[in-house]
Parts: structure tokens; C-alpha cells; sequence
């Protein structure tokens, strides 16, 4: 377990004001959990809390796991571990902790950390009723999703995560989301397309429909409806300008799928599809059910009838049994697709997957050989791919300040940065790149007159 030490306590603890109750949540993980403590954050402020920055000014902190990696994990356990300081000083406060680290594991978790007052698994959020008596007055389900959570944010959303299914039905051998998780299952098309209308009014620009396997979604809805059908729904949504969507599965990406992406003007231009292996063997101990060649043939599907996308895929390196010559398939791999961006994580075992049970005879320092192998060789192709910018003029969708610039995305999901004065944020703006990066791109704004920002249109 990682020491995690929190910020020292103010001297007066908590900066009470009369009458303000606060939460402050910490996340770590995917963009689900990022979603479901937007969720969490939405409900407490039903309620009538306000959000904290630091945990000592709080009233309620829940921490939102991920048990995907090791590394994750013991991020996790260390953080709730730190926050025993907190209670000993503050008995009052009132700890939960949600996502995959908690199901089926209640009742040990307990026992290590008996200063946490509540666990509840992901999604569960009706079980902040026993933490929060205010929420028996709020109606959970009429509770819309916010943008990923931001504490202290008051600016309005621009972008949102919207999930549309949860769980996963694959059992890939090294992944534990399906027992944490549970099964797959669809949110109805109508209160999908609710919920993004309601982000619409709030001046939502751009919604991320999420899943663990969200193009396996609708499989299990009366008529069997399919991520293609969401997307033409969720694009007849007036104000919503731009739709993405994770995490996709190679088995389901069909081609209606692909013609959707690249018929649907509001969908953008942007692929993730994992690939994990570029060795056939691997894959098949993997249990991904597809092979190399099948990939290779959808991502040539997918650039023939969307020309201009961009691709993003995960790798794992150092799996259980994977030799040098497997590795330098998945290399190769990399080096022929040229992704736009590669996800890379060393392969760590989860307990109570299938690959637990095999040797984990990859030496930790080959794994890390690899990952290096891996990183730098998506490192320069980042960089060439992204020098294609250069002297041309993207369009981005700005979603805040980073560190004095804006920042905002261009549709195939690249970042870029940009200064100038007045406000931008929420705006689309066309951006003339100056310099790239393997990731991110610097630029100028087009703008009309000398200080104001252009709103432009599509």
C-alpha cells in the first residue's frame, strides 16, 4: 500500500461557515468513476452541500476506487488509509468509499479500515441515504449527470460524460471489471436522450456516451437498439454540437457502426478501440476473441470510410507467458497502425481473474524494458503525426484554463493550447498551429478585431 499523506490541517480545521454543509470527493480511474462521482457530487448538492477543496473542510469525503492495476489500487488504499488522521481529528466527518475496489470485499475492507463509515459498490448511490439523510428527500433518479466532477467549479459545463451501459458480459482473462461490475447492462434509449437534453439546457456542447464495452450496447433492450441507433438519437439533440464515445470492443465495431461515425455530422472523428496484443496467442490467453488479422482488417475499415479519423488503442505488456518475439509482435503492430495515441500499462494480476492463477513470469524489469519500448516508439509517432498540424488551422471546442492557457479539444480528440485574452471557454474557436508535441499542439486563435474572441460556427 502507497503512503499517501494529506495536506496538513489548517489550523482551525475546518473553515466552518453556519449552516454550509461540504463534500469533497477524490477519484481515480476511468471515466466511468469519473461520471459516477459527478453523479455523487450532483446528489450531495441536492442536498444542499457545497463542495470542498480540501478534505479537512469537509463534512462528507467519498473516495471513488480502481482495482484495474496494482498501482491504481494501492493509490486507493493509501489514500484511504491517510484519511484515519483526518477522523481521529474530526470524529464527525463522515467517510464512504464507492467504485471497484468495494464489491465483495465489504466485509474485509471493513475490518482494515474501521474509520470509513460507509462502502457501497459502484452506481449504488441510494446507499448515501444512511450517510446523508438529506438525500430521502431527493429523488436519485431525477438526479442529471454534471460534467466529470471539478471541485469548486462554477463555470458552466462544457463537456459531459453520459453512461449508457454498465458491466461487461467479456471475461477477459486479466481484467476484473466484470466482477466488479457485474453484467452488461443498457440504460433505455429515452433516458439517454433525457439526460443529454437536460445537459443541452445547461449548455452542455459535448457529451462522451460511456460504457465498459459501450458498443455492446442495447443487446439487452426490448427491439435491441445499438450504439449506432443512440447516435442518431442523441445527435437530433438541439445544442448538443459534438458526440464521442468509450470504451469500444473490436468484436462489435461493425460497420454500421463505422457509416454512423462517419455519416452523423455531430459525431466525431475519433476512434478508441484497445487492442491489448498484437500476437494472436496472446490474444487468444487474453480471451479477447478476435486475432490480429481481424483488427488490422477494422481498422482498415474504419480508415477507409472515415478518412480523417484518429485512433487511440490500450496495450498491455509483460502478460503472463508473453515471450520477446509476442512483444516484438505487438511493436510491430504499433509501428504499422501508427496510432495517434497508445495507452500502455505493464500487466499486473488482479486477484479472482483467470491470468491470477498463471505464473506472472514476466520479470518486473523486462515489463518496464517493454513499456519504455513501447513509449518511446508512440512518442515519435505521436510527434510526426501531430507535426502534420503545423500552419494549419484546427477547430477546438474550449473547455478551461491550463496553467494560464486555454485549452480545448479538436474533434479527433488532440489537444490544444492556446493564450489570449477575454473568455473563451464553451466556445468553438479555430485555432492556426504554431508547434506540436507528442501531446498537444500550441496555436493562435483567429479572431475578429484586436481582443475579442470569436464565436464560430460550424
Amino acid at each position: 500500500m502507497q503512503l499517501i499523506q494529506l495536506q496538513p490541517a489548517p489550523a482551525s480545521i475546518v473553515d466552518a461557515v453556519p449552516g454550509v454543509k461540504r463534500f469533497h470527493i477524490w477519484t481515480i480511474g476511468c471515466q466511468m468513476n469519473e461520471a459516477e462521482s459527478a453523479k455523487a457530487a450532483a446528489l450531495l448538492r441536492q442536498a444542499g452541500y457545497v463542495p470542498a477543496v480540501r478534505e479537512w473542510d469537509a463534512d462528507i469525503v467519498i473516495v471513488n476506487t480502481c482495482v484495474v492495476r496494482q498501482q491504481a489500487e494501492d493509490k486507493a488504499l493509501g489514500y484511504i488509509g491517510a484519511l484515519a488522521r483526518l477522523k481521529r481529528r474530526r470524529p464527525d466527518v463522515r467517510i464512504a468509499v464507492t467504485g471497484c475496489l468495494v464489491t465483495g470485499q465489504e466485509r474485509r475492507l471493513a475490518e482494515r479500515f474501521p474509520w470509513v463509515d460507509l462502502w457501497y459498490g459502484p452506481s449504488e448511490f441510494e446507499r448515501l441515504v444512511s450517510l446523508v439523510p438529506e438525500l430521502a428527500d431527493v429523488d436519485i433518479d431525477l438526479v442529471e449527470l454534471p460534467h466529470y466532477y471539478d471541485e469548486g467549479q462554477a463555470d458552466p459545463e462544457v463537456t459531459a460524460f453520459v453512461p449508457v451501459i454498465y458491466g461487461c458480459n467479456f471475461v477477459c482473462s486479466y481484467c476484473i471489471v466484470p466482477y466488479r461490475r457485474g453484467r452488461e447492462r443498457s440504460r433505455p434509449v429515452e433516458q439517454v436522450v433525457a439526460e443529454v437534453e437536460k445537459l443541452a439546457a445547461r449548455g452542455v456542447r459535448e457529451v462522451t456516451l460511456l460504457g465498459q464495452t459501450v458498443n455492446a450496447y442495447g443487446h439487452d433492450l426490448p427491439g435491441q437498439p445499438d450504439l449506432a441507433d443512440l447516435l442518431e438519437r442523441v445527435h437530433d439533440v438541439p445544442g448538443i454540437e459534438r458526440i464521442r464515445f468509450l470504451t469500444s470492443h473490436p468484436k462489435y465495431f461493425s460497420d454500421k457502426l463505422i457509416r454512423a461515425v462517419a455519416d452523423l455530422p455531430k459525431v466525431c472523428e475519433h476512434v478508441n478501440l484497445p487492442v491489448q496484443s498484437g500476437d494472436n496467442e496472446v490474444l487468444r490467453r487474453m480471451r479477447r476473441h478476435y486475432t490480429v488479422e481481424e483488427y488490422r482488417e477494422r481498422i482498415a475499415r474504419i480508415r477507409e470510410l472515415i478518412p480523417d479519423v484518429t485512433l487511440s488503442t490500450d496495450i498491455i505488456v509483460g502478460f503472463p507467458g508473453e515471450t520477446e518475439e509476442q512483444f516484438l509482435n505487438t511493436y510491430r503492430l504499433l509501428e504499422e497502425i501508427r496510432f495517434d495515441k497508445v495507452h500502455v500499462a505493464m500487466y499486473s494480476p488482479r486477484p479472482g481473474t483467470l491470468s491470477a492463477r498463471w505464473p506472472d513470469d514476466v520479470p518486473r524489469e523486462e515489463k518496464r524494458r517493454r513499456h519504455r519500448a513501447v513509449e518511446q516508439l508512440q512518442e515519435r509517432i505521436a510527434r510526426e503525426r501531430n507535426e502534420r498540424y503545423v500552419g494549419r488551422t484546427v477547430e477546438i471546442l474550449v473547455d478551461g484554463l491550463a496553467r494560464g492557457r486555454w485549452r480545448g479539444r479538436t474533434r479527433g480528440n488532440t489537444l490544444v493550447f492556446f493564450e489570449a485574452p477575454g473568455d473563451w471557454r464553451g466556445r468553438f474557436v479555430e485555432v492556426r498551429v504554431t508547434q506540436a508535441s507528442p501531446w498537444y499542439l500550441l496555436g493562435e486563435p483567429v479572431t475578429v478585431g484586436a481582443a475579442e474572441p470569436a464565436i464560430l460556427t460550424r
